[in-house]
Protein backbone atom coordinates (compact mmCIF):
# COMPACT_ATOMS: atom_id res chain seq x y z
CA UNK A 1 0.00 0.00 0.00
CA UNK A 2 1.52 2.90 -1.37
CA UNK A 3 -0.06 5.60 1.42
CA UNK A 4 -0.86 5.65 4.83
CA UNK A 5 -4.10 3.73 5.84
CA UNK A 6 -6.55 5.39 8.13
CA UNK A 7 -9.47 4.05 9.77
CA UNK A 8 -12.25 5.27 8.43
CA UNK A 9 -15.45 3.88 10.94
CA UNK A 10 -16.28 1.49 13.24
CA UNK A 11 -19.28 -0.89 13.24
CA UNK A 12 -20.94 -1.93 16.34
CA UNK A 13 -23.40 -5.50 16.11
CA UNK A 14 -25.04 -6.48 19.27
CA UNK A 15 -26.80 -9.62 18.91
CA UNK A 16 -28.74 -11.97 20.70
CA UNK A 17 -30.06 -15.62 20.93
CA UNK A 18 -33.89 -15.37 20.82
CA UNK A 19 -34.16 -18.26 23.04
CA UNK A 20 -32.25 -16.54 25.39
CA UNK A 21 -32.52 -17.98 29.05
CA UNK A 22 -31.82 -15.07 32.03
CA UNK A 23 -31.85 -17.88 34.52
CA UNK A 24 -28.48 -19.89 32.66
CA UNK A 25 -25.18 -19.10 33.54
CA UNK A 26 -24.07 -18.78 30.19
CA UNK A 27 -22.87 -15.50 28.42
CA UNK A 28 -22.82 -17.36 24.95
CA UNK A 29 -26.53 -16.15 24.89
CA UNK A 30 -25.97 -12.92 23.46
CA UNK A 31 -22.68 -11.15 21.52
CA UNK A 32 -20.75 -8.12 20.80
CA UNK A 33 -18.66 -7.55 17.43
CA UNK A 34 -16.82 -4.62 15.54
CA UNK A 35 -15.98 -4.06 12.77
CA UNK A 36 -13.18 -1.29 11.57
CA UNK A 37 -12.84 -0.18 8.50
CA UNK A 38 -10.23 1.78 6.29
CA UNK A 39 -9.69 4.48 3.09
CA UNK A 40 -7.83 1.05 1.78
CA UNK A 41 -10.64 -1.33 1.71
CA UNK A 42 -9.67 -3.50 4.22
CA UNK A 43 -11.24 -4.66 7.50
CA UNK A 44 -11.25 -6.60 10.61
CA UNK A 45 -13.27 -7.81 12.76
CA UNK A 46 -13.19 -8.18 17.05
CA UNK A 47 -15.48 -10.01 19.71
CA UNK A 48 -15.99 -9.33 23.56
CA UNK A 49 -17.84 -11.14 26.20
CA UNK A 50 -19.72 -8.44 27.70
CA UNK A 51 -23.18 -7.32 27.74
CA UNK A 52 -23.43 -6.12 23.85
CA UNK A 53 -25.58 -2.68 24.57
CA UNK A 54 -23.14 -1.84 27.52
CA UNK A 55 -20.00 -2.43 25.13
CA UNK A 56 -21.53 -0.50 22.33
CA UNK A 57 -22.15 2.51 24.99
CA UNK A 58 -18.45 2.54 25.51
CA UNK A 59 -17.57 2.60 22.17
CA UNK A 60 -19.91 5.22 20.71
CA UNK A 61 -20.51 7.48 23.55
CA UNK A 62 -18.81 11.08 23.07
CA UNK A 63 -16.21 12.35 24.79
CA UNK A 64 -16.62 15.64 26.96
CA UNK A 65 -13.20 16.22 28.15
CA UNK A 66 -9.48 14.82 27.56
CA UNK A 67 -9.54 12.39 30.81
CA UNK A 68 -12.95 10.68 29.18
CA UNK A 69 -12.49 10.84 25.07
CA UNK A 70 -14.76 9.01 23.30
CA UNK A 71 -13.56 5.62 22.02
CA UNK A 72 -14.42 6.06 18.80
CA UNK A 73 -13.57 9.46 18.45
CA UNK A 74 -10.19 8.66 19.04
CA UNK A 75 -10.14 5.59 15.98
CA UNK A 76 -11.51 8.00 13.12
CA UNK A 77 -7.83 8.89 11.53
CA UNK A 78 -5.68 6.73 13.57
CA UNK A 79 -3.22 4.16 11.45
CA UNK A 80 -4.27 0.69 11.66
CA UNK A 81 -1.29 -1.08 11.86
CA UNK A 82 0.04 0.85 15.03
CA UNK A 83 -1.80 -1.68 16.86
CA UNK A 84 0.17 -0.89 20.13
CA UNK A 85 -0.09 2.87 19.77
CA UNK A 86 -3.97 2.85 19.39
CA UNK A 87 -4.02 0.60 22.56
CA UNK A 88 -2.11 2.91 24.74
CA UNK A 89 -4.32 6.11 23.27
CA UNK A 90 -7.80 4.35 24.14
CA UNK A 91 -6.13 2.97 27.28
CA UNK A 92 -4.94 6.98 28.58
CA UNK A 93 -7.62 8.80 26.70
CA UNK A 94 -10.61 6.87 28.02
CA UNK A 95 -9.01 6.90 31.95
CA UNK A 96 -11.64 8.58 34.09
CA UNK A 97 -14.35 6.53 32.17
CA UNK A 98 -12.48 3.30 31.68
CA UNK A 99 -8.67 1.91 33.35
CA UNK A 100 -10.53 -0.99 34.38
CA UNK A 101 -13.35 -2.70 33.70
CA UNK A 102 -16.46 -2.51 30.82
CA UNK A 103 -14.45 0.06 28.71
CA UNK A 104 -11.34 -2.10 28.61
CA UNK A 105 -13.52 -5.14 27.38
CA UNK A 106 -14.74 -2.74 24.57
CA UNK A 107 -11.31 -1.82 24.10
CA UNK A 108 -10.57 -5.76 23.73
CA UNK A 109 -12.60 -5.85 20.61
CA UNK A 110 -11.40 -3.38 19.07
CA UNK A 111 -7.68 -4.53 19.12
CA UNK A 112 -8.80 -8.00 18.22
CA UNK A 113 -10.00 -6.58 15.04
CA UNK A 114 -7.45 -4.44 14.50
CA UNK A 115 -4.95 -7.21 14.49
CA UNK A 116 -7.33 -8.93 12.04
CA UNK A 117 -7.36 -6.14 10.17
CA UNK A 118 -3.38 -6.09 9.57
CA UNK A 119 -2.90 -8.94 9.02
CA UNK A 120 -5.77 -9.17 6.01
CA UNK A 121 -3.70 -6.29 4.41
CA UNK A 122 -0.55 -7.50 4.84
CA UNK A 123 -2.05 -11.17 3.81
CA UNK A 124 -0.06 -12.66 6.99
CA UNK A 125 -1.49 -14.97 10.29
CA UNK A 126 -2.20 -12.34 13.06
CA UNK A 127 0.56 -14.73 14.54
CA UNK A 128 3.31 -14.05 12.51
CA UNK A 129 2.63 -10.39 13.20
CA UNK A 130 2.53 -10.74 17.30
CA UNK A 131 6.22 -12.36 16.86
CA UNK A 132 6.00 -15.56 15.53
CA UNK A 133 4.61 -18.69 16.47
CA UNK A 134 5.98 -21.39 18.96
CA UNK A 135 4.27 -24.17 17.92
CA UNK A 136 2.50 -25.40 14.63
CA UNK A 137 -0.74 -26.99 16.68
CA UNK A 138 -2.82 -25.98 19.51
CA UNK A 139 -4.41 -28.31 22.03
CA UNK A 140 -7.86 -27.22 22.95
CA UNK A 141 -10.00 -28.92 25.79
CA UNK A 142 -13.83 -29.20 25.08
CA UNK A 143 -15.43 -26.96 27.64
CA UNK A 144 -18.89 -28.57 28.66
CA UNK A 145 -21.90 -26.71 30.42
CA UNK A 146 -25.04 -28.47 29.51
CA UNK A 147 -28.40 -26.26 30.31
CA UNK A 148 -30.83 -28.68 32.29
CA UNK A 149 -32.66 -28.22 35.38
CA UNK A 150 -32.45 -30.90 37.59
CA UNK A 151 -29.51 -32.71 39.14
CA UNK A 152 -29.45 -35.83 37.90
CA UNK A 153 -29.83 -34.46 34.13
CA UNK A 154 -26.86 -32.05 35.29
CA UNK A 155 -24.52 -35.01 35.98
CA UNK A 156 -25.80 -36.83 32.88
CA UNK A 157 -25.53 -34.77 30.60
CA UNK A 158 -22.16 -33.49 31.92
CA UNK A 159 -20.82 -37.66 31.68
CA UNK A 160 -22.50 -37.98 28.19
CA UNK A 161 -20.82 -34.55 27.02
CA UNK A 162 -17.41 -35.66 28.35
CA UNK A 163 -17.42 -39.01 26.44
CA UNK A 164 -18.85 -37.15 23.02
CA UNK A 165 -15.62 -35.09 23.54
CA UNK A 166 -13.23 -37.95 24.01
CA UNK A 167 -15.14 -39.74 20.90
CA UNK A 168 -14.21 -36.66 19.11
CA UNK A 169 -10.58 -36.59 19.57
CA UNK A 170 -10.22 -34.08 23.06
CA UNK A 171 -7.29 -34.92 24.94
CA UNK A 172 -8.89 -33.16 27.81
CA UNK A 173 -12.67 -31.65 28.85
CA UNK A 174 -13.67 -28.89 31.27
CA UNK A 175 -16.75 -30.14 33.33
CA UNK A 176 -18.73 -26.64 34.98
CA UNK A 177 -19.66 -27.95 38.30
CA UNK A 178 -21.47 -25.14 39.89
CA UNK A 179 -24.37 -26.63 42.03
CA UNK A 180 -23.76 -23.94 44.37
CA UNK A 181 -22.89 -19.78 45.12
CA UNK A 182 -23.80 -17.09 42.52
CA UNK A 183 -23.74 -18.28 39.52
CA UNK A 184 -25.58 -21.54 40.33
CA UNK A 185 -26.18 -23.01 36.86
CA UNK A 186 -30.12 -23.16 36.69
CA UNK A 187 -30.56 -22.04 40.38
CA UNK A 188 -29.31 -25.95 41.06
CA UNK A 189 -28.39 -25.73 44.80
CA UNK A 190 -26.68 -29.13 45.45
CA UNK A 191 -24.29 -29.79 48.08
CA UNK A 192 -20.46 -30.38 47.45
CA UNK A 193 -21.02 -33.95 48.61
CA UNK A 194 -23.28 -34.20 45.53
CA UNK A 195 -20.45 -31.68 43.54
CA UNK A 196 -17.73 -34.54 44.07
CA UNK A 197 -20.06 -37.08 42.85
CA UNK A 198 -20.51 -35.47 39.26
CA UNK A 199 -16.36 -34.90 39.34
CA UNK A 200 -15.91 -38.39 40.44
CA UNK A 201 -18.38 -39.70 37.67
CA UNK A 202 -17.09 -37.57 35.14
CA UNK A 203 -13.32 -38.64 36.09
CA UNK A 204 -14.39 -42.37 35.34
CA UNK A 205 -15.99 -41.81 32.24
CA UNK A 206 -13.20 -40.73 30.33
CA UNK A 207 -10.62 -42.85 32.14
CA UNK A 208 -7.39 -41.85 33.75
CA UNK A 209 -5.94 -40.41 30.61
CA UNK A 210 -7.90 -37.79 29.64
CA UNK A 211 -6.91 -34.61 30.96
CA UNK A 212 -10.17 -33.28 33.31
CA UNK A 213 -10.26 -29.45 34.29
CA UNK A 214 -12.96 -28.21 36.72
CA UNK A 215 -14.84 -25.29 36.90
CA UNK A 216 -16.94 -23.92 39.62
CA UNK A 217 -17.61 -20.60 38.62
CA UNK A 218 -17.26 -18.69 42.37
CA UNK A 219 -18.97 -21.15 44.26
CA UNK A 220 -17.28 -21.38 47.56
CA UNK A 221 -18.02 -18.83 49.82
CA UNK A 222 -14.62 -18.79 51.38
CA UNK A 223 -10.82 -20.29 51.43
CA UNK A 224 -11.81 -23.01 54.48
CA UNK A 225 -14.98 -24.43 52.58
CA UNK A 226 -12.71 -24.77 49.16
CA UNK A 227 -10.09 -25.96 51.05
CA UNK A 228 -12.19 -28.56 52.77
CA UNK A 229 -13.56 -29.95 49.13
CA UNK A 230 -10.53 -29.67 46.56
CA UNK A 231 -8.54 -31.78 49.52
CA UNK A 232 -11.21 -34.46 48.62
CA UNK A 233 -10.81 -33.86 44.87
CA UNK A 234 -7.22 -34.61 44.73
CA UNK A 235 -7.98 -38.46 44.06
CA UNK A 236 -8.82 -37.41 40.79
CA UNK A 237 -6.03 -35.98 38.87
CA UNK A 238 -7.76 -32.69 38.10
CA UNK A 239 -5.28 -30.41 36.05
CA UNK A 240 -6.69 -27.07 37.24
CA UNK A 241 -9.62 -25.75 39.55
CA UNK A 242 -10.68 -22.39 38.04
CA UNK A 243 -12.11 -19.75 39.62
CA UNK A 244 -12.86 -21.05 43.01
CA UNK A 245 -13.18 -18.04 45.16
CA UNK A 246 -14.08 -14.65 44.09
CA UNK A 247 -11.87 -12.46 42.00
CA UNK A 248 -11.27 -9.83 44.78
CA UNK A 249 -10.10 -12.75 47.25
CA UNK A 250 -6.66 -12.55 46.50
CA UNK A 251 -5.67 -14.00 49.88
CA UNK A 252 -8.09 -16.96 49.70
CA UNK A 253 -6.17 -18.01 46.42
CA UNK A 254 -3.03 -17.74 47.86
CA UNK A 255 -4.17 -19.53 50.49
CA UNK A 256 -5.49 -22.62 48.20
CA UNK A 257 -2.39 -22.46 46.19
CA UNK A 258 -0.21 -23.35 49.28
CA UNK A 259 -2.43 -25.80 51.43
CA UNK A 260 -3.33 -28.17 48.83
CA UNK A 261 -2.34 -29.98 45.68
CA UNK A 262 -4.65 -29.25 42.93
CA UNK A 263 -3.24 -26.27 40.47
CA UNK A 264 -5.39 -23.24 40.95
CA UNK A 265 -6.71 -21.54 37.58
CA UNK A 266 -8.44 -17.92 37.75
CA UNK A 267 -8.21 -14.40 35.49
CA UNK A 268 -11.41 -15.04 33.47
CA UNK A 269 -12.87 -11.12 34.36
CA UNK A 270 -9.98 -9.19 34.95
CA UNK A 271 -8.92 -6.54 32.39
CA UNK A 272 -5.04 -5.92 31.56
CA UNK A 273 -1.71 -6.70 32.73
CA UNK A 274 -1.76 -4.29 35.99
CA UNK A 275 -4.70 -6.63 37.53
CA UNK A 276 -3.67 -10.32 36.69
CA UNK A 277 0.06 -8.65 38.46
CA UNK A 278 -1.90 -8.64 41.68
CA UNK A 279 -3.69 -12.24 41.04
CA UNK A 280 -0.45 -13.87 40.29
CA UNK A 281 2.09 -12.20 42.96
CA UNK A 282 0.14 -11.84 45.88
CA UNK A 283 -3.04 -14.86 44.83
CA UNK A 284 -0.47 -17.13 44.00
CA UNK A 285 -2.46 -19.11 41.00
CA UNK A 286 -1.00 -21.24 38.88
CA UNK A 287 -2.73 -20.77 35.28
CA UNK A 288 -3.58 -17.13 34.36
CA UNK A 289 -6.57 -17.24 32.52
CA UNK A 290 -7.12 -13.89 30.59
CA UNK A 291 -10.03 -13.50 28.34
CA UNK A 292 -8.78 -12.56 25.13
CA UNK A 293 -11.27 -9.81 24.53
CA UNK A 294 -12.12 -8.92 28.25
CA UNK A 295 -8.38 -8.19 29.31
CA UNK A 296 -8.14 -5.68 26.59
CA UNK A 297 -7.37 -7.88 23.71
CA UNK A 298 -4.43 -10.06 21.75
CA UNK A 299 -2.15 -6.97 22.41
CA UNK A 300 -3.02 -6.96 26.20
CA UNK A 301 -3.12 -10.99 27.00
CA UNK A 302 -0.01 -11.38 25.13
CA UNK A 303 1.76 -8.66 27.94
CA UNK A 304 -0.32 -11.17 30.44
CA UNK A 305 1.29 -14.12 29.21
CA UNK A 306 4.48 -12.23 29.29
CA UNK A 307 4.09 -11.93 32.91
CA UNK A 308 3.02 -14.80 33.85
CA UNK A 309 6.35 -16.56 31.82
CA UNK A 310 8.39 -14.05 33.88
CA UNK A 311 6.97 -15.92 37.24
CA UNK A 312 6.80 -19.63 36.27
CA UNK A 313 3.10 -19.77 35.95
CA UNK A 314 1.33 -21.19 32.58
CA UNK A 315 -1.51 -19.41 30.49
CA UNK A 316 -4.84 -20.83 29.66
CA UNK A 317 -6.85 -18.19 27.66
CA UNK A 318 -11.23 -18.51 28.73
CA UNK A 319 -13.57 -17.94 26.02
CA UNK A 320 -16.94 -18.53 26.18
CA UNK A 321 -17.78 -16.84 22.74
CA UNK A 322 -18.23 -17.70 19.05
CA UNK A 323 -15.42 -18.67 16.38
CA UNK A 324 -14.18 -14.98 16.51
CA UNK A 325 -13.44 -15.49 19.58
CA UNK A 326 -11.73 -19.23 19.05
CA UNK A 327 -9.39 -18.26 15.84
CA UNK A 328 -8.25 -15.24 18.61
CA UNK A 329 -7.17 -18.14 21.12
CA UNK A 330 -5.62 -20.07 18.51
CA UNK A 331 -3.05 -17.17 17.39
CA UNK A 332 -2.27 -16.55 21.16
CA UNK A 333 -1.84 -19.70 21.79
CA UNK A 334 0.22 -19.80 18.95
CA UNK A 335 2.63 -17.57 19.70
CA UNK A 336 3.06 -18.09 23.50
CA UNK A 337 5.23 -20.90 24.81
CA UNK A 338 3.93 -21.72 28.15
CA UNK A 339 0.22 -21.93 26.83
CA UNK A 340 -1.19 -25.50 27.28
CA UNK A 341 -4.44 -25.36 25.50
CA UNK A 342 -7.09 -23.30 24.44
CA UNK A 343 -10.82 -23.57 26.23
CA UNK A 344 -13.02 -24.44 23.18
CA UNK A 345 -16.95 -24.97 23.26
CA UNK A 346 -17.19 -27.64 20.48
CA UNK A 347 -20.66 -25.91 18.22
CA UNK A 348 -22.01 -29.65 18.66
CA UNK A 349 -21.85 -29.49 22.15
CA UNK A 350 -23.00 -25.94 22.59
CA UNK A 351 -26.79 -25.03 23.64
CA UNK A 352 -25.87 -21.42 21.77
CA UNK A 353 -27.54 -20.51 18.15
CA UNK A 354 -25.00 -18.09 18.40
CA UNK A 355 -22.23 -20.14 18.79
CA UNK A 356 -23.40 -23.00 16.40
CA UNK A 357 -23.92 -20.45 13.30
CA UNK A 358 -22.57 -17.26 13.93
CA UNK A 359 -18.99 -18.89 12.01
CA UNK A 360 -18.47 -21.40 9.76
CA UNK A 361 -17.62 -24.90 10.55
CA UNK A 362 -14.94 -25.20 13.71
CA UNK A 363 -11.40 -25.60 13.29
CA UNK A 364 -10.39 -29.28 11.85
CA UNK A 365 -8.78 -31.04 14.78
CA UNK A 366 -6.57 -34.05 14.21
CA UNK A 367 -5.69 -36.30 17.19
CA UNK A 368 -6.70 -33.96 19.64
CA UNK A 369 -5.16 -30.91 18.18
CA UNK A 370 -5.81 -28.22 16.14
CA UNK A 371 -3.09 -26.97 13.44
CA UNK A 372 -2.10 -23.16 13.64
CA UNK A 373 -4.00 -21.48 10.31
CA UNK A 374 -1.70 -19.78 7.84
CA UNK A 375 -4.86 -17.55 6.46
CA UNK A 376 -4.24 -13.98 6.37
CA UNK A 377 -5.40 -12.33 9.67
CA UNK A 378 -7.41 -14.38 12.13
CA UNK A 379 -9.12 -16.61 9.57
CA UNK A 380 -12.37 -16.62 10.52
CA UNK A 381 -15.11 -14.94 8.27
CA UNK A 382 -18.97 -14.06 10.01
CA UNK A 383 -22.19 -15.64 8.75
CA UNK A 384 -23.94 -12.25 7.89
CA UNK A 385 -27.01 -13.87 7.20
CA UNK A 386 -27.09 -15.49 10.65
CA UNK A 387 -25.55 -12.08 12.30
CA UNK A 388 -28.74 -10.17 10.64
CA UNK A 389 -31.08 -12.55 12.29
CA UNK A 390 -29.20 -12.34 16.17
CA UNK A 391 -28.99 -8.66 15.41
CA UNK A 392 -33.19 -8.72 15.10
CA UNK A 393 -33.11 -10.62 18.30
CA UNK A 394 -31.19 -8.21 20.31
CA UNK A 395 -33.64 -4.82 18.47
CA UNK A 396 -36.42 -6.83 20.26
CA UNK A 397 -35.07 -6.45 23.33
CA UNK A 398 -33.67 -2.64 23.18
CA UNK A 399 -35.60 -0.59 25.24
CA UNK A 400 -37.50 1.78 23.28
CA UNK A 401 -38.04 -0.77 20.22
Amino acid sequence: MGRPVRITGIECHVLLDPDFDTTAASSAQDDFIVEIHTDAGVSGVGETDLNPWIARACIQAPGTHNMGLGLTEMLIGADPFDIEGVWQRLYVGSAMNGRRGAVINAIGAIDIALHDLRGKALGQPCHALMGGAVREEVTPYASLQPEVTSFADYRDSLVEWARRAKSLGFRAVKSEVTLAGPFAHNNLRESWDRSTEIVAAVRSAIGPDTALLVDVQYAFPDADTALGVLREWQEFDLTFVETPLWADDLDGYARLATEQGIPIAAGEWLTTRFEFASLIDHGRIAFAQPDIGRVGGLTEAIRVAQLAQSHGRRVVPHLWKTGISIAAAIQFAAVTPVCDFIEFLPAGLSESALRKSLTGADPAMVDGRIRVPSSPGLGVEINRDAMREFERAALLKTPGH
